[in-house]
């Protein structure tokens, strides 16, 4: 039977969100603002070193990571807890610049706050994307996608390529869905990023740009000459299932 729209928001404020930053008086406001807002497990810690035990100790479905904390710092951080979970980590941090963005997509971020922030913005975020997740599932059919190099199971949440299961966070799993289910249709950065992260990007492309290209490193051979997720200049990327000489 198909959810309603109440049956989902209980199922998203239901979700463990973790807050990790040094800042007491951040993580208080963040934890405020998102009780407020009906969250009911909410867990915290002040360092990085602390964040690692939590998530391997607990389901946790989103995580507020600070960049730049005493000790090891939340891009490190980030790359542990890929080891351990595939929950969404939104990186708050001071550090605005491309680069650091870019840093902090490669090493698997899904999004990316810029402090000072309206914790009104970050709420809504965080509800976006964790609805946007649970649709995801709720709406996954049992096709598996079976291409040449590669099969995709959305359901299961599994990735085969060349053979082998791969490792893959949620967020380029619904990347991938997304394309999947538009084969040979051009789709722009802003319509990607608004079906997939569940918001309007602001012109905000990076973010889809590194995503896919860190969905190229897992599904083509070549990730430099691509054969399924092709740039059409100008426009946005197209994907061809059946990439010419490789037609079963």
């Amino acid at each position: 039977m198909k959810k309603t729209v109440t049956e989902r928001n209980i199922k998203v404020e239901n979700a463990s969100i973790l807050i990790v930053d040094d800042e007491k008086a951040i993580v208080d406001m963040i934890k405020r603002v998102l009780e407020k807002e009906g969250y009911r497990n909410i867990l915290d810690a002040a360092s990085a070193e602390e964040a690692i035990p939590v998530v391997k100790a607990n389901k946790v479905d989103l995580i507020v990571l600070d960049v730049m904390m005493g000790g090891m710092s939340g891009f490190e951080a980030c790359t542990l807890i890929r080891e351990y979970s595939d929950a969404p980590i939104f990186f708050l941090t001071a550090r605005s610049s491309d680069a650091d963005k870019l840093s902090g997509f490669a090493v698997g971020a899904d999004d990316y706050i810029t402090k000072p922030f309206n914790p009104l913005e970050l709420a809504a975020r965080i509800r976006a994307h964790l609805k946007r997740t649970y649709q995801s599932k709720e709406t996954s059919s049992n096709q598996t996608y079976t291409y040449d190099y590669f099969t995709f199971s959305p359901q299961n949440a599994e990735l085969i390529v060349g053979g082998e299961a791969v490792a893959c966070s949620a967020q380029l799993l619904q990347l991938l869905q997304y394309f999947c289910e538009h084969p040979n249709v051009v789709l722009s950065k802003d319509q990607i990023y608004e079906k997939v992260w569940g918001y309007p990007s602001y012109g905000d492309n990076n973010t889809v740009m590194v995503h896919i290209r860190k969905l190229r490193e897992k599904i083509e051979r070549d990730p430099s000459n691509p054969e399924y997720i092709v740039t059409v200049r100008g426009l946005g990327y197209r994907f061809i299932p059946n990439p010419e000489g490789k037609r079963s």
